[in-house]
């Protein structure tokens, strides 16, 4: 595991912490390609960083994005902060993870969750025709055992843009793993 922090992510930290304690500042949008080969994007919730340039999300193993994953695991990733006035466009791939360690980060996830975020794991199957008295459950309890459905999504960073937006003309920056994370000035 590389433990020294990209240059990008301090920044990326500072402009979370400006959006204060809003749920927003952990909303991420996702963009993966459908098996028709059109454009899929969706919000997503951050879940933290296994590494340095590796992020968490969960997602549902029923959905369509899980199945979008598995054909094509190269994504890309919008996160806007807009108290700080700032887009971060993170560039990479789903990992494959070996299945022990898949497990224990599975069990870790699930564990931090509260009752009521576990609840969308009890619900019927994301996207399929909704049933009359299908069961939506408020919460799952703790000790309740992870559902089959409950899927990590651990993505590798390997691209960093970030515009930020305030001032005139904006500022655009791009990092790449490949050149060891050296900052690149663009044009906004």
């Amino acid at each position: 595991m590389d433990t020294a922090l990209p240059p990008w992510r301090p920044l990326l930290r500072a402009a979370r912490e400006r959006e204060g304690r809003s749920p927003t500042s952990r909303w991420l949008q996702l963009a993966t390609t459908a098996a028709d080969g059109s454009p899929r994007v969706r919000t997503v919730v951050f879940r933290g960083w296994a590494d340095a340039a590796v992020l968490d999300l969960l997602s549902d193993r029923r959905s369509a994005k899980a199945h979008e994953l598995s054909r094509q695991p190269a994504v890309e990733m919008c996160w806007l902060l807009s108290k700080a006035r700032a887009q971060f466009l993170l560039r990479g791939q789903l990992l494959p993870l070996p299945s022990t360690l898949e497990e224990q980060e599975r069990q870790r996830h699930w564990q931090s969750l509260n009752p009521a975020a576990r609840a969308l794991w009890g619900w019927p199957d994301p996207g399929a025709p909704l049933e009359e008295g299908a069961a939506f459950p408020t919460e799952l309890a703790d000790g309740t055992p992870i559902p089959d459905s409950f899927l990590l999504l651990r993505f590798a960073i390997d691209q960093v843009e970030l515009l930020e937006l305030g001032g005139h003309p904006h500022r655009r920056r791009r990092w790449r793993s490949v050149t060891a994370w050296q900052e690149e000035a663009l044009n906004p």
